[in-house]
C-alpha cells in the first residue's frame, strides 16, 4: 500500500551546545542586524536572563510574565514593545515565556530568538495561546514561530526535578498527541518515536543525577523534537483537554500535562494498536501505557488533579467545555460519559489500566507482545 500524506517543515535555527548560549546569542543577534532588543524572562529568571544576554545591548528587559498568556499582560508588552522600537525579541524561560514572547510577534512580525530554561518545547512550534476571562484560545500562525532556538543544558541545571519531571512530561504530551493529532503523518510520528525514547532515557537520568549535563541534555534533545512533531501534527484530544483545564481552573500546564497524559493514552491506544505498538517500543514496554506509568512512578511524578485544585464540582463544566473541541480525527469517539470517566479518575489519581490491548497479543496475529528494544 502506497504512502499518502502531506507534511509541511517548518524552517527553524537550532544551536545545541552546553556552557556556549551567551557567545551563540550573540552572534545571532549580529546574523540577524538587531539593534534594539527586548529581553523577556520572569522574575525568577532575571539572574539568568542576564547572563545570558551579557555579551549584547539590550534595549529593555520585561518581567511581567504569567501563565497561560493572560490578554491584558499580552496586550501591554505589545506596546512596549512598539513603544521601543522593538526589532528582535529573546525570551529566556519556559513556556509562560515563550507565550508571550509569541503573543508579541503574532501582532508586530517581530521576530523571537528562543533560550529556554525548561523542556516545554514551546520554542519549537508555531502555536499560541491566550486567556482571556478564563477562557484559553490557540491557535497556529508562523509568525510567531521563534526564528532560532538555542538550547544550553546549563541553563536547566536549576530547575528542581520535580519540575524537571513535570516539564519533561509535557514534552512526552506533545509526542504522543503527535501519534494522532489531525494533521499526524509518518514523518511527524517518526520525530514523536524519537522524542519518546529521549525523554524516557533522559528524564530518569536528571531525577538520579540532577546536577549531570547528559541526561540534561537529552531531554532536551527529546523536548525540541516533540515540539516539531507537536507543531507538525496539530493539537488532539490530549491538549485539548489541558488547554481547557489551564485557562478555566488556572491549573499549573505541565503538571496538569502530567496528569492527564496516562489518561487519554489508555483511552486512545486500544482503538490504534499499531501506534500502541509504536509507543510501547520508544518506552521498551510492552503497551505504551505500561511504559508511560512505569517512567511515571519511576519518577514519582505528580497523578492527582485534585492536589493542584481541581474540585468534583468543576468536572460538569469542564466536560461542556471540552466536548466541542475535541478533534474529529481521534482515534475514537468521545463522549460526555467518557470526559467524566477520565476527568474522575485524573482528579483521584487513579492509575489507569496499564494492560496490552486484547487484539495486540492474540496468538497467530503476527503481533509481537514484546516490541524490539528501541535503538539507543
Amino acid at each position: 500500500m502506497s504512502l499518502t500524506f502531506d507534511h509541511t517543515t517548518l524552517g527553524q535555527r537550532v544551536l545545541f551546545g552546553a556552557g556556549q548560549v551567551a557567545e551563540h546569542l550573540a552572534a545571532e543577534v549580529a546574523r540577524l542586524g538587531a539593534e534594539r532588543v527586548m529581553v523577556i524572562s520572569s522574575v525568577s529568571e532575571a539572574r539568568t536572563a542576564e547572563e545570558v544576554t551579557r555579551r549584547i545591548a539590550v534595549t529593555v528587559h520585561h518581567r511581567d510574565v504569567a501563565p497561560h498568556v493572560p490578554i491584558d499582560k499580552a496586550n501591554a508588552a505589545r506596546t512596549i514593545a512598539i513603544d521601543h522600537d522593538i526589532d528582535v525579541i529573546v525570551c529566556v524561560g519556559g513556556g509562560s515565556t515563550t507565550g508571550l514572547a509569541k503573543a508579541i510577534a503574532m501582532t508586530t512580525g517581530i521576530p523571537i530568538i528562543a533560550v529556554p530554561t525548561t523542556y516545554s518545547g514551546s520554542e519549537a512550534t508555531n502555536v499560541w495561546g491566550l486567556t482571556e476571562q478564563a477562557r484559553k484560545t490557540t491557535g497556529v500562525d508562523d509568525k510567531v514561530l521563534p526564528v532560532t532556538v538555542i538550547y544550553d543544558a546549563t541553563l536547566t541545571l536549576s530547575l528542581p526535578v520535580d519540575l524537571s519531571v513535570a516539564s519533561g512530561m509535557n514534552g512526552l504530551a506533545h509526542c504522543i498527541d503527535a501519534m494522532w493529532g489531525p494533521r499526524a503523518d509518518p514523518i511527524n510520528r517518526a520525530l514523536a518515536g524519537e522524542g519518546i525514547r529521549a525523554l524516557a532515557a533522559g528524564l530518569p537520568a536528571v531525577n538520579a543525577d540532577p546536577t549531570g549535563l547528559p541526561g540534561r541534555e537529552q531531554v532536551l534533545y527529546g523536548a525540541y523534537l516533540a515540539g516539531v512533531a507537536f507543531a507538525s501534527a496539530g493539537s488532539g484530544l490530549h491538549h485539548k483537554i489541558c488547554h481547557v483545564l489551564g485557562g478555566a481552573y488556572d491549573l499549573p500546564h505541565a503538571q496538569t500535562h502530567t496528569i492527564v497524559l496516562p489518561h487519554v493514552l489508555a483511552f486512545n491506544a486500544p482503538a490504534v494498536p499499531d501506534l500502541d505498538h509504536r509507543i510501547a517500543a520508544a518506552f521498551d514496554a510492552v503497551s505504551a501505557v505500561a511504559g508511560l506509568c512505569a517512567l511515571q512512578a519511576g519518577l514519582h511524578a505528580p497523578t492527582a488533579l485534585k492536589d493542584f485544585g481541581l474540585t468534583e464540582q468543576d468536572i460538569p463544566e469542564a466536560v461542556e467545555l471540552i466536548l466541542p473541541v475535541i478533534p474529529p480525527s481521534n482515534p475514537r469517539p468521545v463522549t460526555a460519559d467518557d470526559l467524566r470517566t477520565l476527568l474522575h479518575a485524573a482528579l483521584s489519581g487513579t492509575r489507569p489500566a496499564s494492560t496490552v490491548h486484547p487484539t495486540s497479543t492474540a496468538p497467530g496475529n503476527g503481533a509481537h507482545p514484546h516490541p524490539r528494544k528501541a535503538i539507543r
